[in-house]
């Protein structure tokens, strides 16, 4: 059985991921969740305190900034700089339950997204 065609002006696959993880990256997903490495944040300054949450904030303010490259059409790897130090921003896909991949990431309904902000060296 054929897929169906999509109506004129649609969007297509990798656009809706795009969209989608956009919004999630940009805080407007309530099902996303978005979550800082240690070291990102140690690299910036201490861990805990008023400081960490000023750097915490300051992250995500340059993460919703950030640029993303032809290679990356959905949008779901992107990079950025910070105070010098080269940090990367990637959305990954699960179920609803966190448990598993997400069968379909273009579905919202079915999909909980991930943005982890990480520096290299956690990858």
């Amino acid at each position: 059985m054929l897929a169906p065609i999509p109506p004129a002006g649609a969007p297509t696959r990798v656009e809706q991921i795009a969209r989608l993880n956009d919004r999630a990256r940009l805080g407007l997903d309530k099902s996303a969740r978005i979550v800082i490495t240690r070291n990102c944040v140690a690299t910036l300054g201490p861990l805990e305190g008023p400081v960490a949450i000023l750097n915490q904030a300051r992250i995500l303010t340059a993460m919703r900034r950030c640029t993303f490259s032809v290679d990356s059409p959905e949008r779901d790897l992107g990079v950025f700089a910070l105070d010098g130090h080269t940090i990367w921003v990637k959305v990954d896909y699960f179920d609803k339950a966190l448990a598993y991949g997400s069968d379909d990431p273009a579905d919202a309904t079915v999909t909980t997204r991930v943005v982890t902000v990480l520096l290299p060296a956690d990858w």
